[in-house]
């Protein structure tokens, strides 16, 4: 990374304030947006300079539609596990994560936000980000994946490991990546480099079929995964007219346009909040 900021044309060779500034940002946003839940606003005004207020984010939630949110579906009871019963669902029930409401607030988790065609691009994001998380994992603990969605930057490495006692396996079928399904041993644990995918990959485990989830991947940085309430935060972002997609297992594309996403406006130094985006109950599909 350049130790001038962005726009600056000076040749020198002490390190100004606002070049450590820059710097200081670019390591702690990686580190927002993986936890979701973002720096202080008073933080990020005190922080803030002409370089990174040259960007902007967006933000929003992705709610349940109807006037109650549905209950919670159970992909095996406890006890009840058809293969591998001394470990699979052993501890409490397993749920399945196609349609995770959270009663309180309607949100849905699990939902992917993000930028299907970013105008502008942000490498120092993109560099804070990779520096921050080299590595990203999938457990498969108790017989379910761990986290159910993952998204990641095509330069981090995705790691698929395996926390039970007993085999797994991993079976996806990307549309730009090569397919595989492939054995992973009791606790161990398989590294992937993937590029980026315009497309959710569907993640299996062929010898456990009620294990299943979602995964990810991108060249930039403009992404994030909705929490318990539904929200979400995209930081980062270059200013102007941009689209924004929400993809949710239960519906698929959850925004107007479907794979073209919905129009968003971001201004620089600004955070861009769309509010609440619905989920239709009538588009809901789940499989058994």
């Amino acid at each position: 990374m350049s130790a001038s900021p962005p726009g600056s044309h000076r040749n020198t060779r002490t390190t100004s304030p606002k070049a450590l500034t820059l710097a200081v940002l670019a390591l702690l946003w990686p580190l927002a947006q993986l936890s979701q839940a973002g720096l202080p606003i008073a933080t990020l005004a005190a922080a803030a300079d002409a370089g990174q207020s040259s960007f902007g984010a967006i933000k929003g939630k992705l709610v349940w539609g109807g006037p109650e949110a549905p209950a919670r579906r159970i992909s095996v009871e406890k006890g009840q596990a058809s293969k591998d019963p001394t470990v699979c669902a052993v501890e409490k029930s397993l749920i399945n994560n196609d349609l995770p409401v959270d009663p309180k607030t309607k949100g849905v988790k699990f939902a992917f936000a993000y930028l299907p065609k970013p105008k502008g691009a942000n490498p120092e994001a993109v560099a804070a980000l990779v520096k921050s998380a080299p590595t990203v994992e999938i457990d498969q603990k108790l017989c379910e994946f761990l986290p159910y969605a993952t998204a990641i930057h095509q330069d981090q490495t995705l790691v698929f490991k395996s926390s039970d006692p007993v085999g797994h396996n991993i079976h996806i079928s990307p549309f730009t990546n090569a397919a595989f399904n492939t054995s992973i041993s009791p606790n161990g644990q398989i590294e992937k480099k993937f590029v980026a995918e315009r497309r959710v990959i569907p993640l299996a485990c062929d010898i456990h079929p009620w294990m299943k989830g979602y995964i990810m991947v991108f060249d930039h940085p403009f992404f994030a995964v909705t929490a318990t309430d539904g929200s979400f935060e995209i930081k980062g972002v270059p200013p102007g007219a941009q689209n924004l997609v929400i993809w949710q297992a239960a519906v698929g594309y959850a925004t107007p346009g479907l794979a073209k996403g919905m129009p968003v406006t971001v201004k620089a130094g600004e955070t861009t909040d769309i509010g609440e985006v619905k989920l239709d109950p009538a588009k809901v599909k789940l499989t058994p």
